[in-house]
């Protein structure tokens, strides 16, 4: 085949392991021959759209096997796919479809009103693509593509400014498809369940791509519910499962925790962002390999990954570089730093971008000497293992001193009767500033700052203490459940709380 690329992977799996199950969604299995089928008759369809190499084929809507099926079928064609947030406003999706030049959107009829007046030369409900027409002989299309190919534009979380669009190339999919492999330890087995959305990177690469490249089944759900999880665990015996903290935190704090039945589970990863050592303790007591690891959209996305040799003796590790990824740790200078000082991480390998879309200046500050800066923060211990401390930018400078506020807020975490928390700076007229905890308490707790920060003092520096503590219902996340502290420092950033 002269596609080396995304594209050919339907047709690769199903000459392999055609009558295996390829994705499950509501109930209904979809085989490898049958995604096959459907992929190669849909490039076809789409190639009578006008569509071929280069042009840009966007998809909104939640996961469902149309959006693997666009995928697969855009890359046969050499064409590049456009994941959108279906979590986005319209403003905020017109913004991606313009910035990406898409010349087809496919959107699911859950966004049916989000479309009108999109710019973009043509739009297809879902229920048209299923009557979309198709060459009869079904033969796949061969168009050459390469590895160093753009294969999608996979837009950043965008926690600060415009999001940028990640351009990700067959060889970087593909390549970190491969470090999942290895260092997941994959097996043709596997049924992986697929609640984080597809239109994230995490969900996508990390997860539903690798398994399918092994020829493993994926669950495909349209959101996350902790009700759901535990039935779709228990009914197709789950073995693999990917969530951000927050997921998981919810999945602990269920009233079905404690009795589920959750044997079949193999491998829980999470990312996203930092995980709470009290989150990886809750799993462990259940007998639970939680493992986790870091990475960024840019690095589609896999970076750093803590296998299950060391999930209990460097708990809170985000780990070492995946196997086919170099990572340093480095200072202002981008020399690399001593163990236990913190420094920002940079990235190189197969798996990292080459560019943002349409935007040489920002890719040209984003590499030095052809290392990726993320702008994260890590120290390393004497083994090489990397503990994520935070957001350069979050970092909070009191008196000359640095403040992380993850490690304030893992603290504050071990409370239970803290929900959510968040740590933020602001001003303070001795000190420069000083960290400010955002709470979401527990229900019907009698929780106070007072007893909130008593019970931190000896745990933490002192010079580490919030100063203040705000309660409140929410606290502001992206789809990927990161916490927008740009909107938390807008909203609870000024000297009185």
């Amino acid at each position: 085949m002269r596609n080396q690329g995304l594209g050919s992977w339907p047709v690769r799996r199903a000459r392999k392991t055609p009558h295996d199950t390829a994705v499950i969604h509501d109930g209904t299995p979809l085989t490898y021959a049958g995604l096959r089928d459907r992929v190669v008759r849909l490039a076809h369809a789409l190639r009578g759209l006008g569509i071929g190499p280069g042009d840009r084929v966007a998809y909104l809507g939640f996961n469902h096997p149309s959006f693997l099926e666009t995928l697969f079928a855009t890359g046969m064609l050499g064409g590049v796919f456009v994941p959108l947030n279906a979590r986005l406003t319209r403003p905020e999706i017109a913004y991606q479809i313009e910035d990406s030049g898409a010349s087809l959107l496919i959107h699911a009829a859950t966004h049916a009103d989000v479309v009108d007046g999109l710019p973009v030369p043509r739009s297809i409900a879902l229920e048209e693509y299923e009557r979309l027409p198709c060459a009869r002989d079904g033969e796949p299309i061969d168009v050459p593509v390469k590895l160093d190919d753009p294969c999608m534009i996979m837009y950043t979380s965008g926690t600060t400014g415009r999001p940028k669009g990640a351009v990700l190339t067959h060889g970087n999919i593909t390549w970190n498809a491969v470090n999942v492999l290895i260092d997941h330890d994959l097996i043709a087995d596997e049924v992986a369940l697929v609640s984080a959305p597809l239109f994230h990177t995490a969900g996508l690469n990390m997860l539903t791509l690798p398994v399918l490249l092994k020829g493993g089944t994926c669950v495909l759900t349209a959101g996350f519910d902790p009700d759901a999880t535990f039935d779709l665990i228990e009914r197709y015996r789950v073995t693999f499962m990917f969530g951000v903290p927050a997921m998981f935190q919810a999945v602990a704090r269920s009233p079905r925790w404690a009795a589920a039945d959750l044997s079949s589970l193999r491998l829980l990863t999470c990312g996203g962002a930092p995980v709470p050592p009290s989150l990886i303790a809750r799993f462990q007591e259940r007998g639970l390999t939680f493992l986790q690891g870091y990475g960024m959209t840019e690095a589609a996305p896999g970076t750093l990954f803590l296998d299950a040799a060391h999930a209990v003796t460097k708990a809170g590790s985000a780990g070492v570089p995946h196997f086919f990824s170099d990572v340093k740790v480095v200072g202002p200078d981008l020399a690399e730093v001593p163990p236990g000082q913190p420094g920002e991480v940079v990235v190189k390998g197969p798996h990292v971008m080459p560019a943002y879309w349409g935007l040489p200046e920002e890719t040209a500050g984003a590499f030095t000497d052809g290392w990726f800066r993320t702008g994260d923060a890590a120290r390393l211990d004497a083994d090489g293992y990397a503990y994520i401390v935070d957001r350069i930018k979050d970092v909070i400078i009191s008196g000359g001193e640095n403040i992380y506020p993850a490690e304030v807020e893992n603290a504050l975490l071990a409370d239970p009767d803290v929900l959510e928390c968040a740590v933020i700076g602001v001003p303070d007229d001795r000190w420069g500033e000083t960290g400010r905890a955002i709470v979401v308490p527990r229900d019907g707790s009698d929780l106070t700052a007072e007893r909130l920060l008593s019970a931190l003092a000896g745990r933490i520096a002192k010079y580490k203490l919030p100063t203040s503590v705000v309660f409140t219902d929410e606290i502001p996340r992206n789809g990927t459940g990161k916490i927008l502290k740009a909107r938390l420092r807008a909203m609870y950033g000024t000297e009185s709380p």
